[in-house]
């Protein structure tokens, strides 16, 4: 009779390989990939606990200590480094559209529109949702919440600046113009996963949008 051993599948899976000394940043990283991971895979924030990211990760729930406090540290990462992307991704974009300040906005806002429909979990989250807590109940700060976003808001507000240099738009305040524009798009990306069903127009509403609010002289 063939032996057979009693531990089960889950006794047989591989535990996480240690960090070496000096390697606790790369189990940083490993733990917010895996929020992010988490986030994709079910859409729903709730689902990202201290135990389900351990578990991913293949940790013990206590080792994440060391390097958050709580499960809203862990989303305020996701959340900043999914800023970093949108901001790389914004800056690419408008190194690709050419010379032109105007091609650049143009370019830009279509690329900040693209970022939401193609990434509809993680851009929820990075504008609130549900994991944003009641600050003093948690490790987060004013400040952590306040910084969120604002230098990919001023990617916009350097290229506005741009055009008002090149005598493209009439804009005398580049910044309030960029947050305007900044909402007017999130504002669309919005509507336009929460209906569906509407036959949006490809592109016309949203550069209708851009030439208003970017105050193009020939608007």
């Amino acid at each position: 009779m063939t032996e057979t051993s009693a531990a089960g599948p889950a006794a047989q899976k591989q535990a996480r390989v240690r960090n070496r000394r000096g390697e606790g940043g790369r189990l940083r990283e490993d733990i917010v990939s895996a929020a992010a991971a988490l986030l994709d895979e079910t859409g729903d924030e709730r689902a990202i606990t201290l135990r389900s990211v351990a578990r991913k990760v293949g940790i013990a729930a206590p080792s994440i200590y060391p390097h958050f406090p709580d499960q809203p540290a862990i989303m305020l990462a996701v959340v900043q480094r999914e800023f970093v992307t949108l901001e790389a991704h914004l800056h690419a974009t408008a190194q690709k559209a050419g010379d032109d300040p105007r091609d650049r906005l143009y370019a830009v806002c279509h690329a900040y529109l693209g970022y939401a429909q193609s990434h509809p979990e993680r851009y929820r989250t990075m504008f609130g949702g549900l994991w944003m807590p009641t600050l003093g109940d948690n490790s987060l700060t004013e400040k952590d919440l306040v910084d969120l976003g604002t230098t990919a808001l001023q990617v916009l507000a350097d290229i506005l600046t741009d055009c008002a240099a090149a005598g493209q738009s009439s804009t005398t305040d580049p910044q309030q113009d960029a947050v305007t524009l900044w909402l007017s798009m999130h504002g669309l990306a919005h509507q336009r996963a929460a209906s569906r069903l509407f036959p949006w127009p490809a592109d016309s509403i949203a550069d209708a949008i851009i030439t208003r609010v970017a105050r193009f002289k020939d608007a």
